[in-house]
């Protein structure tokens, strides 16, 4: 699954520690999905979208290769 996360953090200027802190994960967690080793929960990709204001779809993205 691609993402979008680090893009999003670089337009409001936000660290990996202050988002981790947003939503009540570690920075640790939030470098992992940013390079594509974790996928969120469900709950935890809304949390995401909503500290940006946004939807789970403009932040993730399914590739063709999730769908085998």
């Amino acid at each position: 699954m691609k993402n979008y996360l680090k893009v999003e953090r670089a337009k409001q200027n936000i660290t990996q520690a202050e988002l981790a802190a947003k939503v009540g994960v570690s920075r640790q967690t939030i470098n992992s999905i940013e390079i594509g080793k974790f996928t969120p929960s469900t709950t935890l990709a809304l949390k995401l979208a909503f500290v940006f204001d946004s939807t789970v779809n403009e932040i993730f993205i399914l590739e063709e290769t999730d769908w085998q």
